[in-house]
């Protein structure tokens, strides 16, 4: 309900505390405004009935998806075979969009969050966000973005009224990035990210889904950004929607991700949840920002939640992860009253459930894709079969056009890092002094560089293949064969990763796809196989030296178009000799596992393409197969 008409309606003792001196609207003397303002304060208008379901909870938060487009072909939000697009006229229209807006905060909403497909791409929403900011008594307007048109428009959208930015992004590396959204585009979201800094938001919240296989292992390298910059970076749990082939062994829990930040950072500390928060936050002591958790399948929120969500296409949903949807567009287009609109949104908040259907439940629920409900990040069941070569690099993380004006964070984080403030903008660098994790960044011939170093200040070099040596050197100078003397060489952080590919043939490849072979689950065997040969390559290959592995990583990918299994296996060590070999044998074994596993099918089954894709430390430099 408005102040003004909340003024009107008090009680007429309440005027005459004022003053004798009435206006002629009615109201007492400036003494008495401000004491019917003290008195409002006290004594709240009742919520709305109609926005109050039958466990008490108070849905005071409308996210409006804006269009159901998307600027970028993000495999984790399409389906695999695309979605439909509603037609045009049948999408919500500005003065729709604003009609229920204006409805939902006259009822009490006082937060509403513009989503899409992508909001920015839409060419009025400047105009939108002005036209929302003259809604009495809505106190917070966000919008959530991919954050390739934010850097753009977020001048003119704070200037409109805009206060809240969520910024989507998955990884830190710009390669996997651009396999993920198949688009280019990176150095744009982080063009955007500081230029919301710059701008005065804070936090800046940075929207992270962590699903395992794609991006787990840069968990520690998102949280390390909030020492010099003022971010919430989010990490969410990976969740089940129509089209993404959801599988609960992709999804990270927030315990796992918990722990795994703890044993980085012990102090990390617990911070006081908000009311009606979907997040758990979390800081590191002396970082500028924080960390936090939406646990939406290992520990639902669902007692406190207060959102409500209104899609492109006009339908109210009560619950992101509900199937049931009522049409306010329909009933607008048919001249519903307001009245008449408020009982059929009444209607079905008081259908709302206690909570969600849990993960597993969910996960077999027809609901639609993420990209028409809202931008969110979900992921296909396979991971690429060449990803991984990009993680682990030494990983450009910021590559910006040269700009003027940066923030004050900014300014202190150069000083701090004793950047020379001379320096073109462009060749600066931003640390945050995280210990054991070395990152680079080296120029390309269109942009120039601007990374985020972390832990180092080594000049950018860039990476790709070192001098090679025209000796072998597993012979002595008799040419008998000899294993290497390391003993005197550094220990230095070691990736490799290598690939194979087998040719299955349709009868074998459809029997693996279908998991129906008599001897099992040729995956998960095959993954195993690899795992434990990359422990053992020593053994196998007599002048390898041992290794200590930190870690081992195998991806297995079917390929239909040529019946075929692509696999993939990374290595991670650090010492004094490289992990080729380690990655090499973990790709070659689960290759030949896999014959095994389909021999008695086919005999005519190839295993060919067994090649190093990269490897990153040691003394002759890094390789990356173009």
């Amino acid at each position: 309900m408005g102040i003004c008409k909340r003024i009107l309606e008090m009680p007429r003792e309440v005027y005459d505390r004022g003053g004798p001196d009435i206006f002629p609207n009615g109201f007492s003397s400036i003494q008495g405004l401000s004491m019917r303002l003290q008195f409002l304060q006290k004594h709240p208008a009742p919520f709305s009935a109609f926005l109050t379901d039958s466990f008490g909870r108070q849905h005071s938060y409308l996210r409006i998806s804006l269009t159901e487009k998307c600027n970028l072909r993000c495999r984790y939000c399409m389906p695999e075979e695309g979605v439909s697009l509603t037609p045009k006229a049948d999408l919500l229209t500005t003065e729709e969009i604003l009609t229920l807006a204006r409805l939902f905060v006259k009822e009490g909403v006082d937060k509403i969050r513009l989503t899409g497909g992508e909001p920015l791409i839409r060419p009025d929403v400047v105009d939108i966000v002005a036209q929302l900011h003259r809604l009495e008594g809505l106190r917070t307007i966000g919008v959530t973005t991919n954050g390739i048109n934010l850097a753009r428009l977020l001048p003119q959208l704070q200037q409109a009224g805009l206060n809240a930015v969520n910024i989507s992004l998955d990884t830190l590396v710009p390669a996997k990035f651009e396999f993920i959204v198949r688009r280019k585009g990176f150095h744009k979201v982080m063009e955007g990210i500081h230029k919301a800094i710059e701008l005065g938001y804070k936090p800046v919240k940075v929207n992270c889904v962590v699903m395992r296989g794609l991006n787990e292992d840069e968990l520690l390298d998102f949280v390390a950004l909030t020492e010099g910059l003022p971010l919430d970076v989010r990490f969410i749990e990976y969740m089940p929607f129509d089209g993404n082939k959801w599988n609960f062994r992709k999804m990270v829990s927030y315990k796992e991700m918990l722990d795994a930040i703890q044993q980085q950072w012990p102090g990390l500390e617990k911070l006081p949840e908000e009311d009606s928060s979907t997040a758990k936050a979390f800081k590191i002591p002396g970082f500028q920002g924080q960390i936090s958790f939406i646990t939406s399948m290992s520990e639902h929120f669902c007692g406190t939640c207060n959102r409500l969500r209104i899609t492109a296409d006009g339908n109210l949903k009560v619950c992101l992860f509900g199937n049931s949807e009522v049409s306010l567009r329909d009933h607008l287009r048919a001249g519903a009253s307001e009245e008449e609109l408020l009982r059929i949104i009444g209607a079905a908040v008081g259908r709302k459930k206690r909570q969600h259907a849990g993960m597993f439940n969910i996960a077999q629920m027809k609901n639609r894709p993420m990209i028409l409900i809202e931008l969110f990040l979900v992921l296909q069941d396979s991971p690429p079969a060449s990803w991984s070569t990009f993680s682990r690099d030494p990983l450009c993380v910021w590559n910006l056009s040269a700009r003027e004006n940066l923030s004050g964070q900014m300014t202190t984080l150069q000083k701090r890092l004793h950047v020379p403030m001379t320096l073109p903008l462009s060749q600066q660098c931003l640390g945050s002094g995280s210990p054991q994790r070395r990152y680079s960044c080296y120029p390309n011939s269109n942009t120039h560089s601007k990374c985020l170093s972390i832990g180092s200040q080594d000049p950018a070099v860039p990476s790709g293949p070192g001098p090679t040596s025209t000796q072998l050197t597993h012979v002595d100078s008799e040419g008998r064969a000899a294993m290497v003397d390391v003993g005197g060489k550094p220990d230095t952080e070691r990736v490799a990763v290598a690939s194979a590919l087998v040719l299955l043939g349709p009868v074998a490849f459809k029997l693996v796809q279908q998991n129906q072979l008599k001897k099992g689950d040729a995956l998960a065997v095959a993954q195993l196989a690899g795992v434990q040969a990359a422990k053992v390559t020593s053994q196998l290959i007599p002048l390898c030296h041992h290794v200590a592995l930190s870690h081992v990583q195998l991806h297995l990918e079917l390929d239909g178009t040529r019946n075929a299994m692509l696999i993939q296996a990374s290595c991670r060590a650090r010492g004094p000799t490289g992990v080729e070999m380690e990655a090499l044998t973990s790709a070659a074994v689960a290759a030949l596992t896999l014959y095994d596993m389909c021999k008695a099918v086919s005999r005519d089954i190839v295993v060919a393409e067994v090649k190093l894709l990269s490897k990153t430390g040691g003394q002759r430099g890094d390789f990356h197969r173009a």
